[in-house]
């Protein structure tokens, strides 16, 4: 009966081990990556081309906080697991313990008796000795699963100095890429701007459509021909942000609206970048839309970008591949908020939101047709 008891105790044990994530390894890469990308911004003072250097350092912050976040939520919901299994086994442990404390109390000669004699002796024995190393397993199982919480516990107690220090770095990063953009001379331009024929255009204007079919009316001088051509990269483009698609193109939002372009929700001032080496046909505020970036990558191909907070460059200039050309509004995402909401994976903190629209030939076509996006989003 004992040995019957014990094995019913393993059985109900091994139900509960299944393979598990180690999310105090992704929080310790979290750490890691926000270290590094404080490294890097430290470094963008001395490069050679600073705002390069300064746009890959808050893509770098960007990723560590996106992958801290995701440490964070991991661990916590780890940790709550490991908690409710802790507790649904103190019934069993407690079995455990009364099942060896009656061996414990049996004498010898009894423990070795056996109602079939001598063979069934020998069969319980074997028995036993299977059954040990079992309960070794068992107990090493329980105190790993003990360590694992205290360690995850530590690392969420942790995290509130990783975050403060991330977020600094990022928000000083973007005040040095700011600067560093207005102090750049280095980029070729294909015509200047003149704002009283940009001004007389908005203003004579009702729709983006509009805005868009007289851009080569806002020029103060001639433009020069491009030569650009990305054909070969259509459907493979990065999008200009890291986030997330909430509609696609020519489908009603909550307000039963419909768009040419698709809409992104991104997190508060994250960085926004030029899919593809381009030229800026307009930056600014325009209609209904706030600001926005039109860039021309290649002749008659227009990538549109409205929502955002502020805009990097000045009209005219063609700028590279990956280059900053702005940033997305909002309040910059507070350390407590990050730390209570460890466990949400609502989307509650990509608060922002950019609208995307291509226009080929002055006519808009699917953004999704340039863009890489999620397919099943």
């Amino acid at each position: 009966m004992i040995l019957r008891a014990i094995l019913c105790v393993l059985l109900l044990w091994a139900a509960t081990v299944r393979a598990q994530s180690d999310p105090a390894s992704a929080a310790r890469a979290a750490v890691a990556q926000l270290e590094q990308a404080s490294v890097s911004l430290q470094q963008a003072e001395d490069a050679r081309d600073r705002v390069r250097a300064l746009t890959e350092t808050i893509r770098a912050y960007e990723s560590g906080l996106v992958a801290m976040r995701d440490g964070l939520r991991q661990a916590a919901t780890r940790e709550a697991q490991l908690s409710r299994q802790l507790q649904t086994r103190e019934g069993e442990i407690a079995r455990l313990l009364g099942v060896l404390q009656s061996i414990g109390t049996e004498t010898s000669p009894v423990l070795m008796l056996h109602p079939a004699g001598p063979l069934g002796s020998a069969r319980s024995g074997m028995v036993l000795a299977e059954v040990t190393p079992a309960l070794q397993a068992r107990a090493d199982q329980l105190r790993n699963d003990l360590q694992e919480v205290r360690t995850l516990r530590m690392l969420q107690q942790s995290a509130a100095k990783t975050l403060q220090d991330g977020l600094a770095g990022v928000q000083q990063a973007r005040a040095d890429l700011s600067q560093a953009v207005a102090n750049r001379t280095d980029l070729p331009r294909r015509f200047t701007e003149d704002p009283v024929r940009t001004a007389i255009l908005i203003s004579s204007v009702e729709t983006l459509d509009g805005f868009a079919s007289g851009l080569s009316n806002i020029s103060g001088t001639a433009i020069e021909p491009s030569d650009g051509d990305i054909t070969l990269q259509k459907g493979q483009v990065d999008l200009p942000v890291q986030g997330v698609l909430l509609h696609r193109a020519g489908r009603a939002d909550a307000a039963g609206v419909k768009r040419d372009g698709i809409l992104l929700a991104t997190r508060p001032r994250a960085l926004v970048t030029s899919p593809t080496a381009a030229t800026i046909r307009y930056r600014g505020p325009l209609l209904d839309l706030g600001n926005v970036m039109i860039l021309e990558p290649q002749p008659d191909t227009l990538f549109v970008l409205s929502g955002l907070a502020e805009v990097f460059g000045e009209t005219g200039q063609v700028v590279p591949a990956g280059a900053p050309v702005g940033l997305m509004g909002g309040e910059t995402t507070k350390i407590g908020a990050i730390l209570s909401s460890g466990g949400d994976r609502t989307g509650a903190d990509r608060s922002e939101t950019l609208y995307i629209e291509v226009r080929e030939d002055g006519r808009p076509v699917d953004p999704e047709t340039w863009f890489q996006t999620e397919k099943d989003g």
